[in-house]
């Protein structure tokens, strides 16, 4: 709550507005119970109105305030007009440590004459001026951009009934619901009927009836509205639609993220959901990065979350036997992986961010590294997602190792070296869908560029390429990331790694502890582009969760493409 908040000024017309608002109302249920109420730009100050001493007054910031409605009573006979705020604040939990959202209705009654519609007229004023002074103190991070979706914001909300424990229509009727109607933003929801139904709807949905597109679900329903867009014809304009996301599945990465983002104590669950909720009804808008991947069979997709392969798909695709019990899935995955670790052969290459070195005292790690050896850092990571089972595999013969590891300059210079594949089209398809061009990508058949580096282990567990934060609600696997940052965080860790400390490392995700572990088989770099080759015959790649052909892989970060409703 907001401290400090000056008292009312009695010299104030009552009931007008004289540099601040300010009435006196009468309880809801209790006519005897009468409060003066002022509202200030950033406040809305209650205290009641009592002889006795010590007088309790409470203070609601108005960035917490989602709406206000004004409304007469159920009884005919009553001339009172009525109006009722609802706030969201950070408040202690009820059975454990820490804070979280948890909402706050307050409710008055105003009886200033006998004329009901006079009454009516002074309520809906109230609300009015709340409403407005609410709209002008979201939440905003230090730093960052946004603008804001148009009010009245029409919304087209989808859910996927079947996501998580299959309960994202229940949640969606027993938290978000009642919040649109308190926030006044009106929207239509569509019942996903079958895999790829979000992405039919949104290719030929009219979005200029649309203010937002909101998803219901996990992650993939959002990979599917976001490769719906980016295949119209009109794909610049539909990429603007602000989009917004409500977490209902099992991972919920991207919605543990933008929750992170918005710089809150850490929230699950329902939590996590009124979290977000409370971001879509306060509407600002921030940017969102898009990673372009091309497939070897010249399939172009777009990615919002990650890139992954080997134990983290393994992960994921064993326990979709487990889906029924909810995030906990990814720990029960992990235990059975672990029991039969598996080694991917494969190579690896990516154009590293260029950033300064930095020498910290006593011989710590280094930030950058020179473009043709990564950098190992004292990381560890573990690092299980949502992803899908398997297609079959497509390489040719291994290459020979030895050679690959010796003579760098073959790799990157050799037309016929393990980084060759079918030729794919160039970015994007005919007309204006060629745009946004890969630029920094030199297509699969070809080696990839003199300044790429080139990684010489080829023995992996799992490499994930991530750009948000987190990789599912308890999994903060990029603490430094943001959505709009313009960097692919990759990690992989190279064979060797006992099962005891790949385990420790994930336990450590939950609290991001796992870039301290020291653990000497994992790598992370910032890069902006990347490609992967796997040699063994058979596993899984999988984007944002999603099973997508075997094969090799490449992928650039486009910086802001996207629009994504935030705070």
């Amino acid at each position: 709550m907001e401290k400090g908040a000056s008292e009312p000024d009695p010299s104030r017309q009552r009931n007008g507005l004289v540099g601040a608002l300010y009435g006196e109302f009468t309880d809801t249920l209790n006519d005897r119970l009468r409060y003066s109420v002022s509202l200030t730009e950033s406040a809305l100050t209650v205290q009641r109105i009592s002889s006795s001493p010590g007088r309790t007054k409470v203070v609601f910031s108005l960035a917490d305030c989602v709406g206000c409605r004004a409304y007469r009573g159920p009884d005919g006979a009553d001339a009172g007009a009525y109006f009722t705020a609802y706030f969201y604040p950070f408040k202690r939990r009820w059975m454990s440590a820490g804070v979280a959202r948890q909402r706050v209705e307050q409710c008055f009654r105003v009886a200033l004459v006998q004329d009901p519609l006079a009454n009516l007229r002074e309520a809906e004023r109230w609300a009015r001026a709340i409403r407005d002074a609410s709209a002008l103190q979201a939440p905003r991070r230090d730093g960052a951009t946004y603008t804001e979706v148009r009010r009245p914001c029409r919304v087209m909300i989808l859910v996927n009934p079947h996501s998580g424990r299959g309960q994202a229509l229940q949640l969606f009727s027993g938290h978000v619901q009642g919040m649109l109607t308190e926030a006044a933003v009106p929207y239509t929801l569509v019942i996903t009927e079958h895999q790829n139904h979000a992405r039919e709807v949104v290719k030929k949905a009219d979005l200029s009836q649309w203010d937002a597109l909101v998803i219901m679900s996990g992650d993939g329903l959002l990979f599917e509205v976001i490769n719906g867009l980016m295949e119209r014809d009109d794909w610049q304009e539909a990429i603007q639609t602000p989009l917004g996301i409500l977490p209902g599945g099992s991972g919920n990465a991207l919605a543990a993220s933008i929750h992170h983002y918005s710089q809150s104590p850490p929230a699950w669950n329902e939590e996590l959901l009124l979290s977000c909720g409370f971001m879509l009804c306060k509407g600002l808008v921030g940017s969102l990065d898009l990673v372009s991947i091309h497939l070897a069979s010249r399939q172009r997709l777009f990615s919002f979350l990650s890139l992954a392969w080997g134990f983290v798909a393994d992960v994921d695709i064993e326990s979709e036997k487990y889906r029924h019990v909810g995030a906990i899935r990814f720990l029960m995955g992990t235990l059975v992986r672990l029991a039969s670790l598996k080694i991917y052969q494969g190579r690896l290459a990516y154009l590293p961010v260029r950033e300064p070195s930095r020498h910290p005292k006593g011989g710590g790690v280094k930030t950058a590294n020179p473009p043709a050896t990564p950098q190992r850092l004292s990381l560890c990571s573990s690092l299980p997602c949502r992803l899908v089972p398997n297609a079959s595999p497509n390489l040719n013969s291994r290459h020979n190792r030895n050679s690959a590891n010796s003579n760098r300059n073959a790799i990157t210079n050799t037309s016929n070296n393990a980084f060759t594949a079918k030729k794919a089209d160039p970015p994007g398809d005919a007309g204006k869908r060629r745009a946004p061009a890969d630029s920094l990508l030199a297509g699969l058949d070809q080696p990839v560029p003199e300044d790429w580096t080139v990684v010489e282990e080829e023995d992996f567990v799992l490499v994930l390429a991530i750009y948000q934060s987190h990789l599912a609600e308890d999994l903060w696997t990029a603490p430094g990331a943001a959505a709009d940052d313009g960097v692919i965080h990759l990690f992989y860790v190279t064979a060797g790694i006992s099962r005891p400390a790949l385990l420790r490392l994930f336990l450590a995700m939950e609290k991001g502890a796992h870039l301290a572990c020291g653990c000497p088989h994992l790598v992370y770099e910032k890069v902006k582009a990347l490609r992967l080759e796997p040699i063994s015959p058979q596993g899984m790649i999988t984007v944002d969760g999603e099973m997508v052909e075997y094969g090799p892989v490449e992928a650039q970060v486009h910086p802001g493409l996207a629009r994504l409703i935030c705070g």
